[in-house]
């Protein structure tokens, strides 16, 4: 019988998830059908429930869901709990599984993908929301020399700092929380967006020396070239990319989680970008 996934948001029409997955399978030879599920606001976890007695074998969690699916599992990988939020989830006889492939689908993308290595490097981390709690600690493990959170909220980047200092995993790298305005006279080797600008095409109040000599600017917006690349580009960055890498990366990370199969994730990207 072919197994079932599918992809659960709202909205979720402009998915690229199916497209993905039916890739995969079809390289790895996998018998599964992978669709899209648009949820209502208020019933995510009912529509988990449905899809679970019509026996999904599990589901990719987008937009505005993922903070309450990190609620909604009954078992929950550490990843997951340090993004406090849960983009995978696996159905099985003792519940919901929940796990969060958002981290090391950015990490990937940016050091295999693009070839650039986050050790030893100065990194600034836009934005204090889900996005940018989902990949922290990704980052944090490929050991970079400093790690800069900004956001227009310095309350909220200062929160993420204190949770990284009380943990003590990563002791030996040095995070701060900067307001935007104490920005200008730094410069960073990787410099990522993890807010939502891109979606209104807003300028986001950088300094045009932010980005330093060979630097890479990330956005992990994708489909479209946002002003922060746009930006990046006028003032010297050497790479700039969207996050379409980043989108295949943790697909293929959750295909694995599934199907304990790891796809080659190079000729989807290549695909996708036709």
């Amino acid at each position: 019988m072919t197994d079932r996934y599918a992809v659960i948001g709202n909205p979720v029409e402009h998915s690229k998830s199916p497209d993905i997955h039916t890739a995969f399978a079809l390289q790895t030879g996998q018998d599964m059908d992978y669709s899209k599920i648009f949820a209502p606001l208020d019933g995510f976890s009912r529509t988990v429930e449905i899809m679970r007695d019509n026996g999904f074998k599990g589901a990719n969690v987008t937009v505005p869901f993922k903070l309450e699916a990190f609620h909604l599992v009954n078992q929950l990988t550490e990843r997951a709990h340090d993004a406090g939020a849960v983009n995978t989830l696996v159905f099985n006889s003792d519940g919901v599984y929940g796990d969060n492939t958002d981290g090391v689908g950015l990490v990937r993308d940016i050091q295999q993908n693009l070839a650039i290595s986050f050790q030893s490097k100065k990194v600034l981390l836009i934005g204090a929301g889900g996005a940018a709690e989902g990949v922290l600690h990704p980052i944090l493990e490929q050991h970079p020399h400093l790690l800069v959170i900004t956001n227009r909220t310095l309350d909220k980047a200062l929160t993420m700092v204190k949770k990284v200092e009380e943990q003590g995993d990563f002791r030996f790298v040095s995070v701060n929380a900067y307001a935007f305005h104490d920005l200008p006279g730094n410069a960073f080797d990787i410099i990522i967006n993890a807010t939502s600008t891109g979606l209104t095409d807003a300028n986001l109040p950088l300094p045009p020396d932010i980005f330093a000599s060979g630097s890479l600017a990330y956005d992990m917006m994708y489909g479209r070239q946002t002003p922060f690349m746009t930006f990046a580009r006028q003032h010297g960055a050497r790479h700039v990319s969207d996050g379409l890498g980043m989108l295949v990366e943790q697909a293929a990370e959750a295909f694995f989680i599934w199907r304990r199969i790891h796809p080659e994730t190079a000729p989807v990207i290549a695909q996708l970008r036709l």
